[in-house]
C-alpha cells in the first residue's frame, strides 16, 4: 500500500507548502488573499493531482493504472494538500492578526456593497444571517473555507484524471 501513496505524499505535500506560501504572498498583493489563493487553487489542485498519478502510474506501477489506484493516488494527494493548505493559513493568521482584520473587513465591506442585489436574489433573513455569520468570522473559518475549496474540487478532478490515465494490463 505505501507503494500508492509515496507519489501521493510528495505531491499532495508540495501542494500544501505552495499554497500556503502563495496565500502569504498573495496577502501583499491584495488586501484579501483569500480570492487569489482560490484561483490559485484551481489551478495547484489538478496540477498535482496529474502529477501525483502519472508518477504512480508511470514509476511506481510499470506502466499500468486502475481506477481505483487512481483514486486513491488522488484522494490522498487532495486530502494531503488541503489539510496542509488549511494548517498552513490558520497558523500564519493567528501569528499576524492584523491580516486576518483586513480579511474580515474586506469581506464584511464586499457584503455590504452588495447588499441590495442579495436581497433580491436571496431574501433580507439569509442577509442578515449572512452578515451576522461574518462578523464571528474567526482565523480557522478562513483557513478551512481554503482547505475545502481544495478538497472538493480534488474528488472530481481524481475522478476525470484517473479516467483518462487509465491503462490495465491486458
Amino acid at each position: 500500500m505505501n507503494r500508492y501513496l509515496i507519489t501521493a505524499y510528495q505531491f499532495g505535500t508540495l501542494g500544501g507548502i505552495l499554497s500556503f506560501i502563495a496565500f502569504y504572498c498573495f496577502s501583499f498583493l491584495n488586501p484579501d488573499p483569500t480570492s487569489l489563493n482560490l484561483v490559485f487553487g484551481y489551478f495547484l489542485v489538478p496540477v498535482s493531482i496529474f502529477l501525483s498519478i502519472k508518477f504512480f502510474k508511470d514509476y511506481s506501477n510499470s506502466g499500468y493504472l486502475s481506477f481505483a489506484e487512481g483514486m486513491t493516488v488522488g484522494f490522498v494527494t487532495y486530502a494531503l494538500l488541503g489539510i496542509l493548505s488549511t494548517i498552513g493559513i490558520w497558523t500564519l493568521l493567528l501569528l499576524f492578526p492584523d491580516l486576518f482584520e483586513v480579511i474580515k473587513t474586506q469581506k464584511i465591506e464586499l457584503l455590504l456593497e452588495n447588499r441590495d442585489l442579495i436581497i433580491s436574489q436571496v431574501g433580507e433573513a439569509s442577509f442578515n444571517a449572512t452578515e451576522l455569520s461574518m462578523n464571528g468570522l474567526t482565523p480557522w473559518n478562513v483557513a478551512l473555507n481554503d482547505g475545502l475549496w481544495k478538497i472538493i474540487p480534488g474528488m472530481f478532478f481524481s475522478i476525470i484524471i484517473s479516467i483518462i490515465l487509465r491503462k490495465n494490463p491486458n
